[in-house]
């Protein structure tokens, strides 16, 4: 009989195959006392050495596969392999405690794994796979035992795991592995973000459930809903072969929409721009029809290295992005670092709160020679493409103001150094603080236009950690209170002639594109993948229509009353 259990979908596709599990058990060494200290901490040395080398190859394989940005966690790995915090202390247990170097790393690696496992932030908590990844790596070295097998799988399989660290997903062999399910994970995991760039179909958090499938069982994911079904049955195998093959029809037909403009069924205009976080990234946008970038999230640049990049390496990279875009519009964002996301090189001070602290602009004002150094190689590049610059975090107008300041500032300095620099750059801000959404008729006769980041927008609105699973409700993107926001931004700006785009996981959202439609949103900014699917959504929706239902839809009272109205109005549009 068919068992049915469900996880998160972290990137689409339907798969059918036998399951192969992948069995990664921890291994448990045991404490032997050694003898000669200094030749068990050579064999330990060289242990990390020869990871080390394994994960440079894995590295380069990695960039030539899926980009230099998807490789970076590779070169965390190995200075993971360089921290003395880690490596030092277990040499030291080793020459200290006379203990074998298995046992040493092990008592060493589990610590470190389970301070990381109880920490607050979903990322920091991650990165105890990443630990436990090198650890493993090192330690079948010591073995002289291969390290995780599935470089190896040599016939069609859906892979079933308990979890996949990044090198295991760089190595996939994508004619034999369909797809993957993981007992453990969330849409940010390094795996999931990998699938989505492998466009590999991938279940990720499903459970004890998932934990119990053995190696040949005949497997349906079904990563579009989330859903996985055990030994289906023979009318189950036939429906979701034809589902397979209608999801691939359906993504075959999309191309066909790849060089079309996005026009409402009633000739209503608007544009479809891409997310990105590095170079490696415009193959995709290119690939799948953008009309421009609405986010280039800079602080990728910065992380994964050592020291802060020149104005020089900057300049490149912006020159770059303008270029291959031709001339479309590529909103470039200044350095978003804090948070969720740090630079162990600047030693920033800890904070019980980093989401509300020194994040974004507020760290940029903080460190002016940092954000003068940005500043420029953006100047640098205006000439180059139709650059707008977007400053993030923007709480009360003097931060705008200020930004703009040094900004104008370097733009005159350049021009005295006889450095081309563009007239027509425009510099606008993200609206992602219920505060500056609700000033935003003050904000928008300074700023040049909008861009709403619902990401952080929901999260500060709603009091609730998007990366803390038990909130995980209340991240409603169409709850009443985000949509009275996000209108009162649009009618702000419209009133003072700007645009207004949206660069959150909403605008590729397809049951809030119409509501977004309707209020006259100008610009949807959303992963590559996504421009396809919402540009055939639009092409069927009428603009006057959706902008007729939007007081309407303001009278509601939740998220689940908003989205049934949507679907019902969306099923009669399409019909």
């Amino acid at each position: 009989m068919t068992k049915r259990f469900s996880g998160i979908a972290a990137s689409p596709g339907i798969a059918i195959a036998k399951a192969f599990r992948l069995n990664n058990e921890q291994y448990e060494p045991t404490s032997d006392k050694v003898a000669d200290v200094h030749i068990e901490a050579e064999r330990f040395s060289q242990a990390v050495e020869e990871a080390k080398q394994e994960l440079e190859q894995i590295r380069v394989m990695t960039e030539q596969r899926m980009g230099a940005a998807k490789s970076e966690i590779f070169e965390a790995h190995i200075l993971l392999l360089e921290d003395p915090d880690l490596i030092d202390v277990i040499i030291e247990n080793i020459e200290n405690d006379h203990m074998n170097a298995e046992f040493a790393l092990h008592e060493v690696a589990n610590s470190f794994i389970e301070m990381l496992s109880t920490m607050d932030n979903e990322l920091l908590r991650e990165r105890a796979s990443d630990v436990r990844d090198v650890a493993g790596r090192v330690m079948s070295r010591l073995r002289g035992v291969s390290y995780a097998a599935v470089s190896a799988i040599n016939e069609p399989c859906v892979l079933i795991a308990e979890d996949l660290t990044p090198s295991d997903t760089a190595q996939l062999n994508l004619d034999y592995v369909l797809g993957f399910v993981t007992v453990v994970g969330s849409r940010t995991s390094h795996s999931a973000i990998m699938a989505r760039s492998l466009e590999v179909p991938a279940i990720v958090g499903a459970g004890a459930a998932a934990a119990d499938i053995e190696t040949g069982t005949m497997i349906v994911m079904d990563a579009l809903e989330g859903s996985v079904l055990v030994e289906p049955s023979d009318v189950e195998l036939t429906d979701y072969h034809t589902r397979k093959a209608a999801y691939e029809q359906r993504r075959s037909e999309l191309r066909k929409l790849l060089d079309q403009p996005t026009i409402s069924r009633d000739g209503h205009r608007v544009e479809l721009a891409a997310n990105i976080g590095s170079v490696e990234d415009l193959q995709k946008v290119l690939a799948n029809g953008a009309e421009g970038i609405g986010l280039f999230r800079t602080e990728f640049l910065y992380m994964g290295r050592n020291a802060l990049p020149t104005e020089e390496e900057q300049f490149q990279v912006y020159k770059h992005v303008l270029q291959r875009m031709n001339n479309k519009p590529v909103v470039i964002r200044t350095l978003d670092i804090g948070g969720d996301k740090e630079l162990p090189y600047m030693k920033l001070p800890v904070e019980s709160n980093p989401f509300l602290g020194l994040r974004a602009v507020r760290l940029c004002l903080n460190k002016p020679d940092l954000f003068r150094t940005q500043l420029r190689a953006l100047l640098r590049a205006s000439s180059f493409g139709q650059l707008k610059i977007m400053f993030p975090m923007i709480a009360v107008m003097e931060e705008l103001q200020e930004a703009k300041r040094l900004l104008q500032e370097e733009k005159e300095k350049l021009i005295q150094e006889s450095i081309a620099v563009s007239d027509n750059i425009e510099v606008g801000i993200m609206i992602e603080i219920p505060a500056a959404a609700l000033a935003a008729e003050f904000l928008a006769k300074e700023a040049d236009f909008f861009s709403i980041g619902t990401n952080d927008l929901i999260q500060y609105t709603m009091a609730a950690d998007r990366m803390n699973e038990t909130v995980s409700y209340l991240y409603q993107p169409c709850h009443p209170a985000i949509l009275r926001l996000i209108r009162m931004v649009i009618q702000a700006a419209k009133k003072e002639g700007k645009w207004v785009g949206m660069c959150g996981e909403m605008a590729g959202d397809e049951k809030a594109i119409p509501i977004l439609l309707g209020m006259g949103l100008h610009e949807f900014s959303m992963s590559a993948s996504s421009i396809l699917p919402a540009r055939a959504l639009i092409k069927q929706l009428s603009h006057q229509e959706w902008a007729g239902y939007s007081e309407e839809i303001a009278a509601m009272s939740s998220q689940e009353r908003i989205h049934q109205f949507v679907a019902s109005k969306t099923r009669s549009d399409l019909i």
